[in-house]
């Protein structure tokens, strides 16, 4: 895998809309998560010819988009790109998208949710990139940017040292939705919920893999298609999954960890870590997602040893740390603990 260059003050990086057009729907939010980036981190933002566009627009002009990300590794005034927001239409982009520019140019890119499909593309051409906070959802953060979220940011992106150890937020997590259309949400901090750490629910001894993964939802769209990754990428590696705001339910969750056993993926893995459940849920019912997990790679897939963990810090709640594709993770049951002893970037 070929790491990128690290971020350094007065970088300028680039935001691209592939999937929906939320920019132009929310100008405001928009304008706040690009301004609260450059004034944490000291970057100089702009946006691709197409980033500003209208939803509408971007529906009907998949190629537009890819050309976005396309011109945006091939610039050399670039140094990172960074998803607007996600959406639900990016798998559209991928024909259009050249993998021997990304391939060529290798720079940050990162983004959640549906930027998973455009992670997989990059992961295809052999680059590390970063399943982490977009402009809107993250960097957009009511009320400021969490802490937890920004020290993420820095030692994964702006650091050439080993990413090391990463904690569970303790300072509470939130999925609010406050109406982005209403100027007075921006600064008003949504309500946390208390933090109860992440759960191990089994496994024992030490873990170690390549990370691979992304939205649950998005993630299984790929199947069948070019960039679904082949039996050997899987092998040994740390799946990381989770679901997104539109909340499916477990037995959804149930039913796509069953296509991945059916696809030989759960055997082959040497860790499964999921984030906390996206969308409007009550913790109350968190335990039922586990469950389903359990029934499936344990009960039914007889894989008793496989560790896993659940109710981490990435994904549709925030805050959220950053997962670098294709990097390796440890996964240390018996310390509970769970780090990345490799940098994402270099000097």
């Amino acid at each position: 895998m070929i790491k990128p260059q690290r971020l350094e003050k007065g970088d300028t990086v680039a935001t691209v809309s592939l999937s929906w057009g939320g920019p132009a729907a929310f100008p405001q939010r928009y304008r706040a998560g690009k301004a609260q980036l450059e004034a944490e981190f000291g970057l100089k933002v702009v946006e691709m010819p197409s980033t500003l566009r209208s939803a509408e627009w971007l529906q009907q002009n998949p190629k537009a988009r890819a050309d976005d990300l396309n011109q945006a590794f091939s610039d050399a005034t670039i140094k990172g790109i960074i998803s607007t927001i996600g959406g639900d239409d990016s798998i559209r982009i991928l024909p259009y998208l050249d993998l021997n520019t990304i391939r060529t140019n290798p720079k940050v890119f990162m983004g959640f949710s549906d930027t998973t499909t455009s992670h997989m593309a990059c992961y295809k051409a052999g680059l590390v990139t970063f399943y982490g906070p977009a402009i809107m959802a993250g960097f957009g953060e009511n009320g400021g940017l969490f802490p937890y979220m920004v020290d993420a940011v820095r030692r994964t992106l702006f650091s050439s040292q080993p990413i090391s150890r990463i904690n569970p937020n303790t300072q509470g997590w939130t999925a609010e939705q406050l109406e982005w259309g209403d100027p007075i949400n921006q600064s008003i901090k949504r309500n946390l919920q208390p933090c109860t750490g992440w759960k191990f629910l089994q496994g024992s001894g030490v873990h170690h893999g390549h990370l691979l993964g992304g939205c649950f939802d998005v993630l299984d769209w790929l199947r069948g298609t070019q960039f679904w990754l082949p039996a050997q990428d899987w092998q040994g590696a740390i799946l990381f999954l989770e679901t997104s705001e539109e909340a499916p339910p477990p037995s959804t969750v149930l039913r796509g960890l069953r296509s991945l056993a059916a696809m030989g993926i759960l055997h082959q893995i040497n860790g499964l870590i999921f984030g906390r459940p996206g969308g409007n849920i009550s913790p109350q019912i968190f335990e039922q997602y586990d469950n389903v997990i359990l029934q499936v790679v344990k009960d039914e897939q007889g894989l008793n040893e496989l560790p896993i963990v659940t109710h981490m810090d990435f994904g549709h709640t925030d805050p959220i740390f950053v997962l670098p594709y294709g990097l390796q993770a440890v996964i240390d049951c018996t310390q509970q603990t769970f780090m990345i002893p490799e940098n994402a970037v270099i000097d």
